[in-house]
Parts: C-alpha cells; structure tokens; sequence
C-alpha cells in the first residue's frame, strides 16, 4: 500500500486516499479506516449526505488502492487541486 497518490488531481480524493492507506498501515481496520475516511470527505464536502461520502469512498479506496489504478475516477464537482 505504500504507493505515491501525488498524481491525483482531486485535493479531497487525495486526502482520503492517503488517510486510507496510513491508518491500514497502522493497523486500522478496514471499517474503521473507511468511516474515518468518509468523515473526512464530509469535512472537505459538508454539503454532502453520507450516502454520496461513502460511495464515492467506496469508488475511491477500490480505485487506488484496491486495483492500484492511476486513471482518473469520477467524483465530486469540486476543481482539481482547489480549495472548498
């Protein structure tokens, strides 16, 4: 899991990517890590219900780090690399 995700556009995509993959590394369950990560979304997005939050985790987690893919992914509307 130790993989670089600086290539991912998204600033939130890339927060909960990289949260992810630290707390597994530190022996977070995976739940755990998951909802961890979706409050996290939820901060970056307050406008989002936790449905949207946890399947666009879901989408992200499978993307990056479950296939270790490096494509773009769908997700939210907010600008690459910008602010909320």
């Amino acid at each position: 899991m130790g993989r670089d995700f600086s290539h991912i556009a998204r600033r939130c995509e890339r927060a909960v990517v990289t949260a992810y993959r630290e707390l597994r590394e530190q022996g977070a369950d995976d739940l755990s890590a998951f909802g961890a990560c979706t409050a996290l979304y939820r901060i970056h997005h307050p406008e989002a219900s936790v449905n949207e939050a946890r399947r666009l985790v879901a989408e992200w987690i499978d993307h990056h780090v479950v296939r270790a893919s490096d494509g773009p992914t769908p997700g939210c509307e907010c600008p690459p690399g910008g602010t909320h």
